[in-house]
């Protein structure tokens, strides 16, 4: 499977992945059917215990919001900056958060309360805006957000980032978009829009919360339902009985042997989001590549945005940064 993997992602990557899609699901209308406060009514059936996390502005944070980081044609791509108020450091860690939905809904305000959390233990925090399967299929995205990377290297000394250790967090679709991002540092695949071109996308670690690695390998829900036209269709553009190479591309495992960054998993039950997590975990301990796991027992696919695990959430991703950033 890996070396099918491999020649298919040779082929694209010598003919050029922007080849024509379908694009009948672009509306350009916002798809506003998942938003933190809809899935929070939905899980409080199962978890009445839960409780979201608001949105808290403290004298620790400096934030600045809705602020352009890329401007494609007429359309601005936004960011969000959470950073720490005091700092014994002259830079500090960042960490680009990108947001879940399906590669199709939800915003970057979901990680806005992590974004405060981890900017008051000492992380310049980023939310990011990127185009949705609405506006734009694969791979904008993906491009979007190594834009977004190359925006903060170029606003270092304002942010007082230290643009040597740079992590990039993702839940859901963000997960994996995270997780994509990650494995190709240091490459040219996804190479970013035209903006801050004289910077680098890459980043040193990779948080990615319940992110699926493979949309092609044995165990991934689109293998296992190739007739079934979800989300992840919608935004690679073509179903999973098509373009194979397209959807081998996308899919982070793929770039598993030239991975060179450490990751975080930190997994709900929803076993379907962990689709080629196993194999690639021993591939990096095979390389002394730092990779953890944490799983978080009898929680919802969105336990990250809610207490009593939100907090969990925090020290472990503190935990991480600190390992990987020794």
């Amino acid at each position: 499977m890996r070396k099918l993997i491999n020649c298919l992602l040779l082929l694209v990557l010598c003919t050029g992945a922007a080849l024509a899609q379908p694009a009948a699901r672009i509306t350009n209308v916002p798809d506003t059917s998942y938003t933190t406060y809809s899935d929070f009514q939905k899980n409080l059936k199962v978890y009445p215990f839960i409780k979201m996390v608001p949105d808290s502005p403290t004298t620790s944070v400096k934030e600045s919001r809705n602020l352009v980081y890329c401007q494609i044609g007429n359309r601005a791509l936004h960011i969000d900056a959470f950073i720490p108020a005091k700092s014994k450091l002259k830079a500090v860690p960042a960490i680009i958060m990108v947001h879940g939905g399906g590669w199709r809904s939800g915003n970057r305000t979901q990680h806005i309360p992590l974004a405060q959390h981890l900017a008051a233990l000492g992380y310049a925090c980023f939310t990011v805006e990127y185009r949705l399967s609405t506006e734009a299929i694969y791979p904008a995205p993906l491009n979007d957000i190594k834009s977004a990377i190359k925006w903060v290297r170029a606003q270092g000394k304002k942010f007082k980032v230290d643009t040597n250790k740079m992590a990039v967090l993702g839940f859901s679709a963000g997960g994996q978009i995270a997780a994509l991002v990650g494995v190709t540092s240091g490459t040219n695949v996804f190479p970013g829009n035209n903006c801050n071109q004289s910077h680098s996308s890459d980043v040193q670690a990779v948080i990615d919360i319940d992110g699926t690695l493979s949309f092609v390998s044995p165990d991934a829900q689109e293998t296992k339902n190739l007739q079934t036209v979800s989300y992840s269709a919608w935004w690679i553009g073509y179903p999973r009985t098509e373009r194979l190479d397209l959807w081998a591309q996308a899919s982070p495992l793929t770039y598993t042997d030239q991975n060179k960054v450490p990751f975080l998993f930190l997994n709900s039950n929803l076993e379907r989001m962990h689709a080629g997590r196993d194999v690639f975990k021993k591939a990096m301990d095979e390389k002394h590549i730092y990779t953890e796991i944490v799983n978080f027992k009898d929680t919802p696919h969105s336990f990250c945005l809610y207490r009593p695990w939100f907090d969990d959430v925090v020290t472990d991703i503190n935990s991480f940064m600190h390992k990987a950033f020794k």
